[in-house]
């Protein structure tokens, strides 16, 4: 398995300083803290959300079952979250696709799974799946409380991915 690199975007989480990375020896981990998990767990969303909602607005509006709507909208949320992962990792690492998916991959996939798990559910549950337009309030209510429910799954399996440096930060 291919080990990504782990994040010291916040100085605290940088070795030799105070935060995490400081105290790996003391076998609390390296890499992540609250803060830098939080921001990568932010940035994951964001994918997920364009690709979420796009997904959810042609499947309600074209009427589709709602297994077909969770499926067009997981994958579209795959799609967006995995180019927003992987854009700056090639970018900034100066790498191809192939080598920047190689880094993003096992991270991406399990927090894009964890926030789409809770975001269909929410959304289905809040009843935005099943709204009769787009243009309705039921269909915003359930982004509305689907995307901080996905944030707030997601944010400890982050932490927990930095914490293994199974997480690359972008």
């Amino acid at each position: 398995m291919h080990r990504n690199s782990s994040c010291h975007s916040d100085p605290a989480d940088a070795p030799g300083n105070h935060g995490d990375g400081a105290h790996a020896h003391h076998g609390h981990g390296g890499g992540g803290s609250l803060r830098t998990s939080a921001q990568a767990t932010l940035h994951c969303l964001t994918g997920c959300v364009i690709g979420e909602v796009a997904g959810l607005m042609i499947g309600v509006s074209l009427g589709l079952a709602i297994w077909q709507t969770i499926a067009l909208a997981t994958a579209l949320a795959y799609a967006t979250g995995m180019t927003l992962g992987l854009l700056p990792v090639m970018k900034n690492r100066g790498v191809g696709l192939l080598e920047a998916l190689q880094i993003i991959w096992i991270g991406e996939v399990i927090s894009i799974g964890v926030m789409e798990i809770v975001m269909n559910y929410v959304d289905y549950q809040m009843g935005g799946m099943t709204a009769s337009s787009i243009a309705s309030w039921m269909f915003w209510r359930g982004i509305v409380f689907a995307v901080p429910a996905g944030f707030l799954a997601a944010w400890p399996v982050n932490y927990w991915l930095l914490k293994r440096e199974l997480k690359a930060c972008h």
